[in-house]
């Protein structure tokens, strides 16, 4: 059920076993929280939804990254539950769409920074 490590992946430093804390716990939580909503079949790429909740935080605030799963997530179910793609398609649409608005935002901001000082005041939560 979960799958893709990377060196970005919350705690990348190995533990003595070779398995990081971090990542042991966030498997060991997905394991458990899949069971108990009785998804324990539904393939997810723990990795990429960190990334992309990663990318949320930082271009617009923190707070977004949570709501972008969220949305990602329900738009994901809706289209399977309509019949319009399954899932696996329908998270990898969900999560393009997202990644390339933020692309954008991050491009504004950007332009914004490089012409005016106070550019992005505002765009990331400390």
């Amino acid at each position: 059920m979960i799958d893709g490590r990377t060196e970005d992946a919350p705690g990348a430093q190995a533990a003595g076993d070779g398995q990081d804390p971090a990542r042991a716990a966030i498997e060991d939580w997905v394991r458990d929280l899949a069971h108990h909503l009785e998804i324990d079949d539904v393939e997810l790429d723990v990795d990429a939804v960190l990334r992309l909740a990663g990318q949320a935080a930082h271009t617009v605030v923190r707070p977004a990254a949570p709501v972008t799963t969220y949305l990602i997530g329900y738009v994901s179910g809706l289209a399977e539950a309509t019949g319009q793609a399954d899932h696996p398609t329908a998270s990898r649409a969900a999560s393009r769409v997202a990644a390339e608005l933020l692309a954008r935002r991050r491009d504004a901001q950007d332009a914004g920074d490089s012409g005016d000082s106070g550019g992005s005041a505002g765009a990331q939560d400390a």
